[in-house]
């Protein structure tokens, strides 16, 4: 077993609306997830974040408080990834159609009412509520303890 990856992803609400990724390159999978990636050794955890959504989505964001800690694993393999997550906001940018990822994982980036995001498949199950739900408010982190890897 390889040791575990780390990555932050950002809970971004604009006008009741959350922003959400896909990360995988030319349409191979629909699931959906929070902008964000794999952390680098020797920079923070927000500024890792601040770089992560502004390669994906072209934003500059400021980044709030920790709001859940979700693990996963692929059973049958190695991979094994934390996901941090954090409570952020806009400061500058808005969505182009025609922002590139520079590494070219994500290409379609959105913002998505709750009903839209509960029609759609994403990871991890958590994002309603830490999205519009009690823990959206609530201050403190959520663990959401190791699930099986879905592609």
């Amino acid at each position: 077993m390889t040791k575990p990856r780390l990555a932050v992803r950002a809970i971004i609400l604009q006008n009741n609306r959350l922003l959400m990724v896909n990360a995988w390159p030319e349409g191979k999978s629909d699931l959906w997830c929070a902008p964000g990636g794999g952390v680098e050794a020797g920079t923070s955890l927000p500024e890792n974040l601040q770089r992560e959504v502004q390669e994906e989505c072209g934003l500059i964001i400021a980044v709030g408080a920790p709001c859940l800690v979700n693990e996963f694993h692929d059973p049958a393999g190695t991979f094994h990834q934390v996901d941090i997550y954090f409570h952020a906001e806009i400061v500058a940018g808005a969505l182009d159609p025609t922002w590139r990822d520079p590494e070219g994982i994500v290409t379609t980036r959105r913002f998505v009412t709750e009903p839209e995001l509960r029609q759609m498949r994403f990871k991890p199950d958590l994002l309603p509520q830490l999205a519009w739900g009690a823990a959206a408010g609530a201050g403190g982190a959520l663990y959401d303890p190791l699930e099986p890897i879905i592609r």
